[in-house]
């Protein structure tokens, strides 16, 4: 049978490993997620449909005091809202000036609040850490043409956890090449879910973007929807440029996941990514803040 079973980050601003799980909702975090009934029916489309009904009520709301004060959210970072349900302040945005995106042309700023995982080539045989090829480009970003500008290159891969801010932004400046849409159903995206299930991210609903940057060449933006976040909503049009970290999408409700795979010999994810990666840790890192540099 299942179990909850933690996951260790490392908060980059605290400098400290930390362990991390969903109390409210231990199946989200389940060891085996392939041998749990409630998962099953939880990843199929209309009840997550059923549930963003909930969530959207006014019935919701009484959740959102618990869930603060459960994982310490600090909301004088948020704008001040009245929020009407669950579903208005999973949405909620940080007030101007609380993130920050790099001023140097060179450097990456993190797409997403989340927790980061990052290779510097993404080899054939490369596992993300799981078993067999949860991170095979072709299969994540649909046929082997589709991949093949990516082979040799960098990946990061951002996971979002329930409590995050579930905006996704641009890390530079450019232009939408094509959009996408593939997949359909909806299973956690955690690390210990994808040492079970080694074909989650290929799986589940994704929007892929192709995206030319000024700094780092041609990237593959690959959002994946998860267990309750059947709903990518992109907020830009993909016929206008865009600039560094505007907002790009958002996610509704659960958790959720963001893969970027860049052109060989274009940029290489930080040094503590790689680092704590190697070590099948997790980096926690906020909006904006570094995460890869031009080579």
């Amino acid at each position: 049978m299942s179990k909850p079973l933690p996951l260790p980050i490392w908060d980059r601003g605290r400098a400290a490993l930390v362990e991390e799980w969903m109390d409210d909702s231990p199946q989200t975090y389940a060891s085996e997620p392939t041998h749990s009934l409630q998962q099953w029916i939880r990843s199929q489309p209309l009840i997550d449909r059923l549930y963003a009904a909930f969530e959207n009520s006014r019935f919701s709301a009484r959740k959102i005091a618990p869930f603060i004060r459960a994982h310490r959210i600090d909301m004088s970072e948020f704008e001040p809202v009245q929020y009407r349900s669950f579903a208005e302040f999973f949405d909620r945005r940080f007030r101007p000036g609380a993130r920050a995106f790099p001023k140097r042309a060179g450097e990456m700023g993190a797409f997403a609040e989340a927790r980061y995982f990052g290779w510097e080539t993404l080899a054939a045989g490369l596992k993300f850490p799981v078993k067999g090829y949860s991170l095979s480009a072709a299969r994540i970003l649909g046929s082997d043409e589709d991949a093949r500008p990516f082979l040799g290159g960098p990946v990061l891969l951002a996971r979002l956890s329930p409590m995050d801010y579930h905006h996704a932004h641009f890390p530079d400046a450019g232009m939408i090449l094509d959009q996408r849409w593939i997949g359909g159903r909806l299973w956690t995206v955690n690390w210990h879910a994808l040492q079970n299930k080694d074909d989650i991210l290929f799986k589940n609903e994704r929007q892929i973007s192709e995206l030319a940057t000024v700094n780092f060449g041609r990237l593959a933006f690959v959002e994946i929807g998860a267990l309750t976040v059947g709903r990518i909503v992109e907020l830009h049009g993909d016929d206008t440029p865009f600039s560094r970290g505007k907002e790009k999408s958002v996610f509704r409700f659960g958790g959720s996941a963001i893969i970027v795979f860049g052109e060989p010999g274009a940029w290489r994810p930080s040094e503590d990514i790689l680092a704590n990666t190697q070590k099948g840790i997790e980096t926690f890192v906020r909006l904006g803040e570094t995460v890869a540099a031009r080579i």
